[in-house]
């Protein structure tokens, strides 16, 4: 029997959907920054500013691509460890414990993402892809705060929006710790702060993500 390889290992596997996890939440970080600067009410002026230097910084291009890979890695690689643990298991409890072992949203893990996948898809080409075109393909100037106020403005686009925050807050309270856990990083002092850190970030990053989202639709921000 052939040697079974680091990342065909299901240990190998968890580590590296680990390690784009935590990428993928450090930029997250930087996204809810920036999409921040709409509450400034500046007729999204700072927005503008900032958008066009993370489009046109060489660095921010090269680290888009990275972005981009990791996206892919995490959910390949996410949705391949679920099919075996589906296939391990083809047979379901026949008493499901329910919140005894797990909270629903950890169980609830594949609805989860393939909600925030649609809405991955949604978004990206509504604004990611907009801002690409005017950049490089019909070298418009780009103004990718009215994008942003022309799409939220629609109430059917809204209502993805809300939906796939509020799915990304459930997976990042699961997938936060876990991330860590994956990692190795247990210890009885410190997975507690990890864990608190985690269900702060599930629900402030979210929520302010909601938040932008709302003022615009309901005219809050100019």
């Amino acid at each position: 029997m052939a040697k079974e390889s680091f990342f065909s290992s299901s240990i190998g596997r968890k580590l590296v959907v680990g390690f784009t996890g935590l990428f993928l939440i450090s930029f997250l970080i930087v996204h809810v920054g920036i999409n921040a600067l709409i509450l400034l009410n500046d007729n999204g002026e700072t927005f503008n500013e900032a958008a066009h230097f993370m489009s046109h910084f060489w660095l921010i291009r090269i680290m888009e691509i990275g972005l981009l890979v990791g996206i892919l890695i995490h959910i390949g690689l996410t949705l391949k460890l679920t099919i075996e643990n589906k296939k391990k298991r083809p047979v379901p409890y026949a008493v499901q414990p329910g919140n005894a072992n797990s909270k629903w949203y950890s169980r609830s893990m594949g609805v989860l993402g393939s909600l925030l996948l649609i809405f991955l898809v949604v978004h990206m080409a509504d604004f990611w892809w907009a801002t690409k075109k005017a950049l490089y393909i019909t070298h418009e100037v780009d103004n990718p705060y009215q994008e942003i106020v022309k799409t939220l403005k629609e109430p059917i686009f809204l209502v993805i929006y809300v939906i796939g925050v509020f799915s990304l807050g459930f997976h990042l309270l699961h997938g936060f710790p876990s991330a860590f856990q994956s990692l190795g990083l247990n210890h009885k002092k410190y997975t507690p702060m990890i864990k608190a850190a985690g269900t702060a970030f599930s629900i402030v990053v979210p929520g302010l993500f909601a938040i932008i989202a709302l003022a615009v639709f309901f005219g809050l921000v100019q």
